[in-house]
């Protein structure tokens, strides 16, 4: 994808002393207190902002928090604590300016954090004149926050239409080579997994993909649906009775392919949905009227774990059991440490992927974790984000 990258502004010197605007992903989870629980993001927009100080650059970065009304400003919406965290991570004090759209006042080698952009009125419908503004607070416009790449707001578009460059932070240009080392130039055999509660929220994925990888791998409440359409009893499971037809179009696009959705040979069931719940494994063909099936069982895990380990790229998306019960954990376990010990490229996306892997532990042995939710399913879509596009054009002048 062929989009200008700010190191490569920096590292020509490009940058020193110039206006850099960055767009980074600063939406923390907070506790009813206001202190950050969970400070990922703040931490992986550090790099480019300070690669923009490095470089001479006089830095303006923001981002939205939260859900704001438009217009109204209220405390709960305030980046403070994302300031005070940037602050001990960047070893420095980090202002924060509110009613910054008319003008700031920064200086090359400061640094000001701009307050929630989401409070500007225009910012979710990119209205071109909040968008005009922005752009002309800068010179240097620089996309860092993947998990919004997929909308066309005012400080993630528009800005990057009419700012004199727009290019991609290292963050975004990290995303953008994992999704095309994954997806575009894949070294195959290609998996991919996807699990969740419904086929309907997956089933445009499940499609797209259908038609470029050599094995899918479903699980949760998608593995039920497609149990299914395969013939098998699944008691009182969650499934999509109504979307059987679309999970046999999909099991027949792979099969034209030579390729396979493995269906569960064996599961993991429970009388009732509980952390408590007795566990059963039963044969996939065993499965009673009043069983619910929480877990892929044992068996399957082991084939599954198998075939990823012979993997050349693995894109994961959503645990394939109930795995916060720990009773019905156990496949996620197994598919998760396979992944890790495949020599496999992997790229692995989604809240709750996203909790698994830092459950067991793998951080480290996966080969890229997206930091975008609604982005990553995007892309896995076939979709191009809006990011992606405004920056390919502006590349091309």
């Amino acid at each position: 994808m062929n989009v200008l990258r700010f190191s490569d502004l920096c590292a020509q010197g490009k940058a020193a002393g110039q206006r850099v605007f960055i767009r980074a992903d600063l939406n923390v989870p907070q506790d009813d207190a206001g202190n950050i629980t969970e400070d990922t993001r703040v931490r992986a927009s550090v790099p480019c902002i300070a690669m923009a100080l490095q470089a001479g650059a006089a830095v303006m970065v923001t981002s939205h928090l939260g859900r704001p009304t438009e217009g109204e400003f209220k405390p709960e919406d305030s980046l403070t604590p994302v300031a005070r965290r940037l602050g001990e991570l960047l070893g420095r004090e980090v202002p924060l300016l509110r009613d910054w759209v008319d003008g700031v006042d920064v200086k090359p080698g400061q640094l000001v954090l701009l307050e929630n952009c989401r409070v500007n009125r225009g910012e979710k419908k990119n209205a071109p004149e909040l968008a005009r503004k922005m752009a002309a607070l800068c010179d240097i416009f620089v996309h860092d926050a993947f998990g919004t790449a997929h909308r066309a707001e005012a400080s993630t578009y528009g800005i990057a239409q009419y700012a004199p460059v727009a290019c991609a932070g290292p963050l975004l240009a990290a995303e953008i080579d994992a999704i095309t080392k994954a997806l575009a130039n894949p070294k195959r055999p290609l998996v991919a997994i996807v699990a969740g509660s419904k086929v309907s929220s997956k089933l445009t994925i499940l499609q797209s993909l259908a038609s470029k990888v050599d094995q899918l791998i479903v699980g949760g409440g998608i593995a039920n649906t497609f149990m299914l359409a395969a013939g098998l009893k699944i008691g009182k499971s969650l499934a999509e009775a109504a979307l059987v037809d679309q999970a046999q179009v999909v099991i027949a696009a792979m099969k034209s392919r030579g390729a396979e959705v493995p269906i569960p040979v064996d599961v993991v069931t429970a009388k009732t949905f509980a952390s408590d719940a007795k566990a059963t494994v039963k044969a996939a063909n065993e499965v009673e009227d009043d069983d619910l099936i929480l877990d892929i069982g044992p068996q399957t895990a082991q084939r599954l774990a198998t075939q990823l380990k012979s993997a050349g790229t693995i894109v994961w998306n959503g645990p394939v059991g109930v795995f916060e019960f720990e009773a019905f954990s156990k496949g996620t376990e197994t598919i998760a440490r396979a992944i890790a010990q495949s020599s496999a490229f992997s790229i692995a996306g989604g809240g709750d992927t996203l909790a698994a892997i830092a459950k067991y532990g793998i951080e480290k042995d996966i080969g890229y974790i997206s930091t975008g939710g609604g982005a990553f399913l995007e892309v896995l879509e076939g979709k191009t984000l809006p990011a992606f596009e405004v920056l390919q054009k502006r590349a091309l002048g």
